[in-house]
């Protein structure tokens, strides 16, 4: 079983139900297993525009190789009424495969690990949140770039049960 880190997120429509059904749908593949996400985190747009965006990272186990779990997450973005007019824009729910094991993967459909997670604060806390010692191909530590990313604003969504949740 390989181990995978999904990055959920949007900023249209309620958020935060949207990432609760997500995990639902995507735990309703018998190919994942689901093993813990964080806190849900609202922050400002970074490179986006429209309203503040609610973000989070699930860890799940999955014998699939990544783009076939990678088809799955742009599936299930497009039943939530997912689309892209343009690039970076506002969007209902966004699902990226941020890391699959210890692989390097870059290709026309997938760059694994995802090339901007260490940029972003909403990537950053949350995955570091379930997973405080990752280290991945290219990046090292992930701990060694929070200093890159604390200027950007992010907030905790209260009532979350803190630190990460088993499902």
């Amino acid at each position: 079983m390989a181990l995978a880190f999904i990055g959920l997120g949007g900023n249209i429509g309620d958020t935060k139900q949207l990432i609760k059904d997500a995990i639902v749908c995507l735990a309703q593949h018998p190919e994942l297993r689901i093993l813990t996400r964080s806190c849900m985190y609202e922050s400002a747009p970074v490179g986006a525009e429209g309203p503040d965006f609610i973000n989070a990272v699930i860890s799940l186990e999955t014998q699939l190789p990544p783009e076939d779990l990678l088809t799955i997450c742009q599936n299930i973005e497009n039943t939530f009424g997912r689309e892209r007019p343009y690039i970076n824009a506002p969007r209902t729910l966004d699902l990226d495969v941020l890391a699959y094991d210890d692989l390097s993967i870059q290709n026309e459909r997938l760059t694994i690990p995802h090339p901007r997670m260490i940029e972003r604060s909403f990537v950053l806390f949350p995955l570091l949140e379930i997973a405080p010692d990752i280290d991945l191909p290219g990046f090292g530590k992930l701990t060694k770039y929070i200093p890159n990313v604390e200027h950007q604003r992010i907030n905790r969504v209260q009532g979350c049960n803190c630190p990460s949740q088993h499902i």
